[in-house]
């Protein structure tokens, strides 16, 4: 499913011509519009008529108003099932592309051209699509793998720091659940930037990949990719009701240093392994001012969480740095003594 891209994007004007499409459907935002369309434009060597489909960037439009006005210029275009939409951005793109894709006429082709560390390393990869509901992240979405996952790495020299940053979170996590080697090389970097990272992305992919095709409609060890994600998922969903979204990535980073410590009151892990893990995350995210958020509100979010069932929330933790479990039941007292315990870190 993964290709590296070479500069001259041979790999992926060789599958447009294999797969020949009635149409091609180009999905940005105005972000990749501005700084990644015209690389690929360059590039793309292709008879195929394309749109360019813009929306605007951000978390916040990730919603069914916008998955309904997507459908509705897909209808106008009288895109067929033959068509092939082309999704090139970060997260949000992929998600929304995706989705979009495999619901339109029961589904036509996509691919995802990741243009963020985040979409590289995660999001991209594993066939999850999804659009947020009331403030709900991927409430509503389909299990539909890409055609193809085409990587430019040098996409990310586009990237501001921040959301450079944001990817490394999930990278982050790729190692503590699944490889301790990854996991030390990752906090071995002195300075996060994407010369640094360049040759470590491959690796994250691999991990994300191989987990996936263990388990692609998440009944067991895919959950593992979860960890962060529990109490992360709620915080990001605050911020965004509030109108102030945070990136994704720190949400996660968030989730991972509760969840690191909750997983420390569940005696998975030694207080050692516990402090070693969140000061290595804390070297890389500044801590994020939850205090206007009282625990129920974030513990009535934890419980809307698609993963759950049976009214339990489930959690992913860590046994050991590169192991994790999944459908952890915790209790209300340790979650919010993880979140008391991030609250009073600085």
């Amino acid at each position: 499913m993964i290709s590296i891209l070479d500069p001259s994007f041979s790999q992926l004007n060789a599958y447009l011509k294999e797969v020949n499409p009635t149409q091609l459907l180009i999905l940005v935002d105005e972000n990749t519009h501005e700084h990644c369309l015209p690389i690929l434009l360059g590039n793309l060597e292709t008879e195929t008529p394309f749109e360019i489909i813009e929306i605007e960037a951000g978390e916040e439009l990730k919603t069914l108003e916008t998955a309904t006005q997507l459908w509705e210029i897909l209808t106008e275009f009288e895109t067929d099932r033959k068509a092939l939409m082309i999704n090139l951005g970060g997260g949000v793109i992929t998600d929304m592309g995706g989705f979009i894709a495999s619901t339109y006429k029961r589904g036509i082709l996509f691919i995802n051209i990741p243009t963020t560390l985040l979409g590289m390393c995660d999001a991209s990869i594993g066939g999850k699509t999804g659009i947020d509901h009331q403030f709900l992240k991927n409430i509503i979405g389909t299990f539909a793998n890409p055609q193809k996952i085409f990587v430019f790495p040098e996409f990310l020299n586009t990237l501001p720091f921040v959301e450079l940053r944001s990817g490394f979170a999930e990278m982050l996590k790729h190692g503590l659940i699944a490889d301790a080697n990854h996991w030390n090389d990752l906090i071995s970097i002195k300075e996060l930037n994407a010369e640094q990272i360049f040759h470590l992305i491959e690796n994250s992919m691999k991990i994300k990949l191989n987990v996936v095709k263990k388990d692609f409609t998440e009944q067991n060890i895919r959950k593992t990719l979860n960890f962060g994600h529990t109490i992360g998922h709620a915080i990001e969903s605050l911020f965004l009701e509030k109108g102030k979204p945070i990136l994704h990535g720190e949400a996660v980073a968030l989730g991972m240093i509760c969840e690191t410590r909750i997983s420390f009151l569940e005696h998975l892990i030694s207080k050692e392994t516990a402090d070693s893990i969140i000061l290595n995350v804390r070297r890389f995210f500044p801590s994020l001012d939850i205090s206007g958020f009282s625990s129920e509100e974030i513990l009535h979010l934890m419980k809307n969480d698609k993963k759950n069932s049976f009214g339990n929330i489930s959690f992913s933790l860590i046994k050991n740095i590169g192991e994790a479990t999944f459908d952890s039941s915790v209790s209300t007292e340790n979650v919010n003594y993880a979140l008391h315990y991030y609250q009073n870190l600085d």
